[in-house]
């Protein structure tokens, strides 16, 4: 049996999560949280992170989506006196650990699925290391990847190639048969410098439009892997 790729690199959030249904919520309470009942703070910070209150949401424009908790943190302090960067960095990290998720599609099974068919698996998000292996840890998968990086790992952050490649390094498989799945033009765009197929997903705010050109395929969520895969139905 020849499959697509040899080895799978996962984004986190809006790919193995569900975006719309874990952060929006989140953020909504950590906004609420920080603007302390200040109507204007409260305005002012939604607008510099692209929180649209009217929809419960982030807008698809905003540089939150894809940035990472120091970047989400540089935007809000402006509007949070009393705060250092390194405080309101630290507070986002350890209140995304508790974050709502919920699973873009039955986690367990998928990997299990995956691992059984050979396939070293791995996750690079732009969140951090410890949120992520948390987050893994709750969804009861936390063992089944090789490699788990976040942007402070020391790898870098996407879009840039360079943790990708650490996790084909780490896994020793070719760039060219690894496949990186993810939501957002970040992901993609780290998949094609560091040489990898490129696996686009609709868990996130992203659509087809923004997606299509960088992926290699556009799928309605990674449920949709094996058989793009190639595995074997049943």
């Amino acid at each position: 049996m020849t499959l697509r790729a040899d080895a799978i690199l996962f984004d986190k959030d809006g790919t193995l999560f569900d975006f719309r249904s874990t952060w929006d919520t989140w953020a909504g309470t950590i906004l609420a949280t920080l603007s302390e009942g200040d109507e204007a703070r409260w305005k002012w910070l939604t607008g510099a992170i692209g929180y649209c209150p009217e929809i419960g949401g982030f807008l698809p424009s905003s540089p939150a989506i894809a940035g990472t908790n120091r970047e989400v943190a540089a935007l809000m302090l402006p509007g949070l006196p009393g705060w250092s960067l390194d405080r309101l960095e630290k507070f986002l990290a350890e209140s995304a650990e508790t974050a709502p998720l919920v699973e873009a599609v039955p986690l367990a099974a998928l990997v299990a699925r995956l691992s059984l068919a050979g396939l070293p698996l791995g996750v690079m998000t732009n969140d951090s290391h410890r949120t992520a292996q948390a987050h893994l840890s709750a969804a009861g998968i936390g063992e089944a990847f090789a490699f788990v990086a976040g942007a402070d790992s020391g790898f870098g952050a996407k879009p840039s190639p360079e943790p990708l490649l650490a996790f084909s390094r780490a896994v020793g498989a070719v760039p060219g048969r690894v496949a990186m799945v993810g939501d957002s033009a970040h992901d993609l765009m780290a998949g094609r410098a560091a040489g990898m197929q490129t696996v686009g997903v609709l868990t996130g705010p992203a659509g087809p439009e923004e997606l299509s050109p960088l992926a290699d395929v556009v799928l309605p969520d990674i449920g949709a892997l094996p058989e793009w895969l190639g595995l074997p139905t049943g």
